[in-house]
C-alpha cells in the first residue's frame, strides 16, 4: 500500500514540463489494431491505465516495445484474439475503446464491460447501437460484450442521444475500414477526438468535420501505419497551474498548447490570476486572494468535468462563495467530503456544490476517491498547513506522470511512503 505526505503551506513557483495526454493516448492505441503495418506512438506518458492497454495488445498477440523516447513501437499484425476479458481491463474505463477496432477487423470481438473510477454509470449502450446501425449483431452476457460482424460493418447515420468523447472515438475508428460512409452527429468536439482524427487521417483514412458536431467518415481498404503523436495533457496542464494558484504562487507549464485550455483559462482570469502565454506555454500568478467564480462542466469547448475537482480545490480558499454545476458525471462529488476534513466550507444541493472559501486549509489524514478527487487533494495537502496523508493514491498513476516529481520541482515537500498492511 501507498500514501502521499505533504507538508503543506509552500506558494508553487517554476516552471514544469506537460507529459502526453492520457486521454489521447488510450484511443491512439486503440487505432493501432486498424493498421496493417506497425506504428510509432510518440509522447506517451508512463501511467497505469497506458500499461493496461499495452499489455492488453500484447495478450491479444502485438508485438509492444517501449523505447527511451517515450515512444511505443507497436505492430499488432500478430494479434490473433480479439478479446478484452475482465482480469485485464477492469481498472481502466477506456477498455471499451478497442470493441469497434476489433470488430471491424476480425469480424467479431468479446469485450468486458468496462471498470474504472467510480464517478459515474458512463454507460457504452450508444457505442453499441452504432455498432448495430452498421451491422453488427451485439449480446451482453455475463458482463461481456459479444459482437459479431460476419459480413463486416457497413456505414450508417449515427446520431447520439448525448455528447460521449469515447463512443464518438469508438465508432470513428471502425468506421474507418467500413464499407461506405458513416455519419456521425451529435459528435464529441474534444481536442482528443481531434487528435485520433488526425492520426488515422496520416494512417489513410478518410475523416472530415471532427472537432465540430458532425463527422463524416468514407470507408477505405486498410489503414497503413507511420508515426502518430500525442496532444498535450490539457488536465495536467490545468492542475499545476490551479495548484500554483491555490498557494499564492507563480507556476509555468511548457511543452503544452494554451488554446487546449480556453474555458479553463477564462475563469482563472475571471478570479484574478494574471495569464501569460506562447506558444507552447502558459504562465498563471496570483496576484493575493483569488475571488470565488461560477462554473458548471459541459462537453467541449465548455469548462471539462475533468477539471472540476481541481477547481473545486481552488475556490476552496478564494474569497467569496463559488457555485459549481457538475452536468457530466452523477458521482463526481466524492472528494468533497475529504476537502471538507481539510477544512474547506462546501455545501451539496443535488449536481452542485457551494464552495465558500475559507482563509486556510488545514492538514488531514483523507483517502482518493477517483483519479481527478486524487489530484485536488494533492492540491489541497500542497496548499494547506501542517501534514496532508493521501491514501489510495493508485487512482492518481492512472492520470499524472511522476507528480511528486513534478510537484517538488515546484518547491512543494511532498513524498511517496510505502506502507506495511
Amino acid at each position: 500500500m501507498e500514501n502521499i505526505v505533504i507538508q503543506g503551506g509552500t506558494p508553487l513557483k517554476g516552471s514544469v514540463e506537460i507529459s502526453g495526454a492520457k486521454n489521447a493516448a488510450l484511443p491512439l492505441l486503440a487505432a493501432a489494431i486498424l493498421a496493417d503495418e506497425p506504428v510509432i506512438l510518440h509522447r506517451i506518458p508512463h501511467l497505469n491505465d497506458i500499461s493496461t492497454m499495452t499489455n492488453l495488445l500484447a495478450w491479444q498477440g502485438a508485438e509492444v516495445t517501449y523505447d527511451d523516447q517515450n515512444c511505443l513501437h507497436i505492430d499488432t499484425r500478430p494479434a490473433n484474439k480479439p478479446e478484452a476479458p475482465y482480469d485485464m481491463v477492469k481498472t481502466m474505463r477506456a477498455s471499451s475503446l478497442v470493441l469497434g477496432p476489433l470488430l471491424v477487423r476480425f469480424g467479431e470481438a468479446k469485450v468486458s464491460l468496462p471498470g474504472g473510477c467510480a464517478i459515474g454509470a458512463r454507460p457504452i449502450d450508444m457505442h453499441l447501437k452504432g455498432l448495430e446501425i452498421m451491422g453488427a449483431e451485439i449480446e451482453v452476457e455475463h458482463g461481456m460484450v459479444i459482437a459479431k460482424a460476419p459480413k463486416g460493418l457497413h456505414g450508417g447515420r449515427i446520431v447520439f442521444d448525448m455528447v460521449t468523447v469515447t463512443g464518438t472515438e469508438n465508432l470513428m475508428m471502425a468506421a474507418t475500414l467500413a464499407k461506405g460512409e458513416t455519419v456521425l452527429e451529435n459528435a464529441a468536439r474534444e481536442p482528443e477526438v481531434v487528435n485520433l482524427a488526425d492520426a488515422l487521417r496520416s494512417m489513410g483514412a478518410q475523416i472530415e468535420g471532427d472537432g465540430t458536431a458532425c463527422i463524416t467518415i468514407q470507408g477505405v481498404d486498410r489503414l497503413a501505419g507511420g508515426d502518430i503523436y500525442t496532444i498535450s495533457d490539457r488536465i495536467e496542464a490545468a492542475t499545476y497551474l490551479a495548484a500554483g494558484l491555490m498557494t499564492g504562487g507563480d507556476v509555468t507549464v511548457t511543452n503544452t498548447d494554451p488554446h487546449l485550455l480556453e474555458a479553463f483559462l477564462a475563469r482563472v482570469k475571471e478570479a484574478g490570476a494574471t495569464v501569460e502565454t506562447g506558444d507552447d506555454y502558459i504562465r498563471c500568478i496570483a496576484n493575493g486572494r483569488l475571488q470565488a467564480v461560477n462554473i458548471h462542466t459541459m462537453p467541449h469547448p465548455g469548462f471539462p468535468t475533468d477539471i472540476q475537482a481541481q477547481f473545486m480545490a481552488m475556490m476552496c480558499v478564494a474569497e467569496g462563495t463559488s457555485l459549481i454545476s457538475e452536468t457530466i458525471f452523477e458521482n463526481r462529488f466524492m472528494h468533497v467530503q475529504e476537502l471538507v476534513r481539510m477544512g474547506a466550507d462546501i455545501q451539496l444541493d443535488g449536481h452542485t456544490a457551494a464552495v465558500k472559501g475559507v482563509a486556510r486549509l488545514s492538514g488531514a489524514p483523507v483517502m482518493a476517491t477517483d483519479l481527478r478527487a486524487s489530484a485536488s487533494l494533492v492540491m489541497a495537502g500542497v496548499a494547506a498547513e501542517g501534514e496532508t496523508v493521501i491514501s489510495r493514491v493508485y487512482h492518481i498513476d492512472r492520470g499524472y506522470e511522476r507528480i511528486e516529481e513534478k510537484m517538488r520541482s515546484l518547491g512543494a515537500n511532498i513524498e511517496r511512503h510505502y506502507v506495511q498492511k
